[in-house]
């Protein structure tokens, strides 16, 4: 267990008692420590910085419950921690309801497309899959037949990012139709 400083401590006691001063410096002392943690963690800056903005508000909530245990960076870490593997759990759970809502759109359309006679093919399954990107781009080149130049700028993007998309998507088609 790491000993902390005896200023720490005593800046840690402030805090407590509520020195919103105390409070400041130690999370402002922590902040580029605790960042740099969660940069390695979940490997996006993005992420890094949300979480340790979320990690500071809980720190400055629950700055009563620290109990002197362990290092004051150690408790930090332990929050942020928490948060980021609590917000990775939410995000995957709300993928997962994504996926039931577009499987069942996608079966409402399938359905559509054959109460009307119309063909559903094993392409139109496997587009399917495709993220929106992708499938729009192989849809506006081989299906609508526009060149990349122009898929790129009705997307806003450079016409080579219009072909790599295009060819992303059909190595994914043809993977899925084996």
């Amino acid at each position: 267990m790491i000993q902390m400083e005896a200023a720490e401590l005593e800046e840690v006691q402030r805090a407590i008692q509520g020195d919103d001063s105390a409070l400041a410096e130690l999370l402002q002392r922590h902040y580029a420590f605790v960042y740099k943690y969660l940069v390695k963690v979940t490997m996006d800056p993005n992420v890094a910085e949300e979480t340790v903005q979320d990690t500071m508000i809980r720190c400055m909530e629950n700055i009563h419950r620290y109990d002197g245990s362990s290092a004051f960076s150690s408790w930090m870490i332990t929050i942020a921690t928490r948060i980021y593997i609590d917000k990775t759990r939410r995000r995957r759970r709300e993928q997962i309801w994504l996926e039931a809502i577009r499987n069942q759109a996608v079966r409402k359309l399938r359905w559509q497309f054959e109460s009307r006679n119309e063909e559903w093919t094993d392409v139109m399954d496997a587009m399917t899959r495709l993220t929106p990107e992708h499938r729009i781009t192989v849809l506006l080149k081989h299906y609508y037949g526009y060149g990349y130049d122009e898929i790129g700028e009705m997307l806003g993007i450079p016409s080579g990012t219009a072909k790599s998309r295009t060819a992303y998507g059909l190595r994914q088609l043809r993977k899925e139709l084996g």
